[in-house]
């Protein structure tokens, strides 16, 4: 995976009026964030938002396939994540309505998710 940064620059441009977009690069790709929630990929010159059960009719209804990678053991691995319609690379309403959704989801699926249970270290009180 790679970043286009010409699609994460407009991304963040016009997703101004709902908050901000900020990035972390990992495994050659990036996470992107909406005012800290995870709501997109950017792998190539691909966007790939964040969906979860609620919202997976709407993402299959626009056709948009899920994002799976290739592992060098031969598995495929799927994430919940789907391609974003062709519309949002040039028009910034299309791109505000899917990623309202990609950051709704991603706040379900923060809120559902279990804390992670910290190490105690030898300075922790008993």
């Amino acid at each position: 995976m790679s970043v286009d940064e010409g699609l994460s620059a407009w991304v963040r441009e016009a997703l101004e009026p709902l908050g901000t977009v900020t990035m972390r690069k990992m495994m050659g790709g990036a996470i992107l964030y909406l005012d800290g929630i995870v709501f997109a990929l950017l792998d190539d010159d691909a966007l790939w938002f964040k969906a979860d059960p609620e919202t997976d009719a709407l993402w299959d209804a626009e056709g948009c396939e899920r994002f799976s990678m290739a592992f060098k053991d031969g598995r495929i691995g799927v994430m919940n994540y789907r391609r974003a319609p062709p519309d949002v690379y040039d028009d910034p309403d299309a791109l505000q309505h899917w990623a309202r959704l990609a950051a709704e989801a991603g706040a379900r699926t923060t809120a559902t998710r279990k804390p992670r249970k910290r190490k105690r270290s030898a300075a922790d009180p008993q």
